[in-house]
């Protein structure tokens, strides 16, 4: 058995639900590791209080003025992103897996799942948007963080975001394709 077969068998255990494109499950792969391994490490760092590529007397203002815990509440919302990336190409985006005590065997609301991810994805672009603009309005006048951050953070927003809406694109087709979903 191939590595593809492997992860097709195991990935779309749904008979009623369409499986995913491997662009898409490509794309949704690469929305998760933008958010986790892109985002979370240089995040997690600032978070824990370590003026790294920022300078160092804006950055202790900042943080004494909430920086730390607003840094750990994006790094715990980038993680949830992350699943909800990978939950458009899982089983767990049909069914809520064991590991959720209340939920788990429920059907997974496709709806609910599609405009989540579509909500996510289309404030990530703007958000990117937002930066890519104030990066250059800015440019004399960095702000706390160096801004050649930009030049790592922009791109990696860019993949985080339209790998998010290619998936949620893809589920929601799939989703409405399906003979369980469309007669709800």
């Amino acid at each position: 058995m191939s590595a593809r077969t492997a992860h097709t068998s195991a990935a779309h255990t749904s008979p009623t639900f369409p499986p995913p494109s491997r662009r898409t499950i490509r794309a949704a792969y690469a929305s998760a590791l933008s958010a986790t391994v892109g985002f979370i490490p240089l995040h997690a760092v600032w978070a824990l209080g370590i003026p790294l590529w920022a300078d160092p007397d804006r950055f202790d203002t900042w943080y004494a003025e909430g920086g730390g815990p607003y840094l750990f509440v994006l790094n715990a919302m980038a993680a949830l992103a992350g699943l909800l990336a990978l939950s458009l190409v899982r089983p767990w985006g049909h069914t809520f897996p064991a590991w959720l005590p209340l939920l788990r065997g429920h059907r997974v609301p496709p709806r609910t799942l599609t405009a989540t991810a579509y909500t996510v994805a289309t404030a990530l672009l703007a958000y990117t948007a937002f930066a890519t603009y104030r990066t250059f309005v800015e440019w004399n006048d960095p702000g706390v963080f160096s801004r050649w951050i930009a030049v790592y953070g922009i791109p990696q927003f860019l993949v985080w975001g339209i790998g998010l809406f290619i998936a949620a694109r893809s589920y929601g087709r799939r989703a409405s394709a399906s003979p369980l979903t469309s007669r709800t």
